[in-house]
């Protein structure tokens, strides 16, 4: 794992403690690379439930609930898919959020419409998630760390989000107490 790579673990770790909050991770092209990610650093165990590796889409299905009517209509690599997994994953695992990753990391596989290096990112609640594609071709290696990385950078942009949103609703407190 590179420097970078650790510092947004690092970050991600603490701001998942401050909250104490949990997270999963529904994975198909990425393999557990996310997973990975959210376990380097020490103490994981406290925020990271477990991860579902779902490289087939029958295990999108059974595990995560992906209708299979989306699956055939628009294939595993599209934003529904990936939101339906982080969905799937806050429900199967029973956590808060959910990192999800479903795309073609190569070097085969692509199609015309879908070309090798299409990943599909998402992490969220159930009732609010965020997306992002990938959509260059590096070649597998690299396309898998940057997935990895970008999905990371997401997650922690929305836990800061989450947590400035938090403290924004709490009410005021006050230091004489009441009267």
């Amino acid at each position: 794992m590179d420097f970078e790579s650790k510092i947004i673990s690092r970050e991600v770790s603490q701001l998942l403690w401050e909250q104490e909050k949990t997270v999963s991770t529904a994975e198909s092209c990425t393999g557990g690379r996310i997973a990975e990610a959210l376990i380097a650093i020490p103490g994981a165990s406290k925020y990271f439930k477990g991860g579902i590796v779902c490289y087939t889409d029958e295990v999108k299905e059974n595990l995560l609930g992906v209708d299979h009517l989306l699956l055939e209509e628009k294939t595993a690599v599209c934003e529904e898919v990936a939101i339906a997994m982080v969905k799937g994953a806050c429900k199967t695992l029973n956590t808060n959020y959910a990192i999800a990753a479903t795309g073609i990391a190569g070097p085969g596989g692509g199609t015309k419409d879908i070309p090798v290096g299409t990943i599909w990112l998402a992490c969220g609640t159930p009732d609010n998630v965020r997306t992002q594609l990938v959509s260059e071709d590096f070649g597998r290696d690299i396309n898998l760390a940057i997935a990895t990385n970008k999905a990371m950078q997401m997650f922690c942009e929305f836990l800061n989000e989450e947590g400035q949103r938090n403290v924004a609703n709490e009410p005021e407190r006050s230091i004489f107490g009441q009267k």
